[in-house]
């Protein structure tokens, strides 16, 4: 089997797809951010605090979630697609008025209504030491 990376276009869409996630996660658009998950039992979240398994438990996740202190700023960003219809987005973040940086990973799938996340990871590094 071989696949062709990174083909432009799929690039193209795969980081507007994750573009709007972002601008979703900082603004707390639970309607968006819902969205953009795959409706299936199979998706999963793994987070700071919690092992998501399934949409629902995501949603779930994201309808109590608190809405303060979302702000963030992201770097060394790399979308990798693979073929037409599957991709990676993984980025660094650093939240405003944390010491700690994070990592957040995406594996993206194209489905009948769109790009959709199918599993997500987002971790924390320890604060660097003075």
């Amino acid at each position: 089997m071989s696949l062709e990376i990174n083909i432009p276009e799929i690039v193209a869409e795969v980081t507007a797809a994750f573009m709007r996630y972002e601008a979703a996660l900082v603004s707390n658009d639970v309607a968006v951010l819902d969205e953009l998950f795959w409706h299936s039992p199979h998706t999963l979240r793994y987070g700071v605090t919690e092992n998501l398994n399934g949409y629902d438990a995501i949603a779930a996740f994201r309808s109590a979630r608190p809405s303060a202190g979302l702000a963030r700023s992201i770097y060394n960003t790399v979308i990798t697609t693979y073929g037409r219809d599957f991709g990676t987005a993984n980025t660094e973040f650093q939240r405003e008025n944390s010491p700690r940086s994070g990592r957040q990973s995406h594996t993206w799938m194209r489905t009948a209504d769109g790009w959709r996340i199918v599993a997500a990871h987002v971790s924390l590094l320890e604060a660097a030491k003075p």
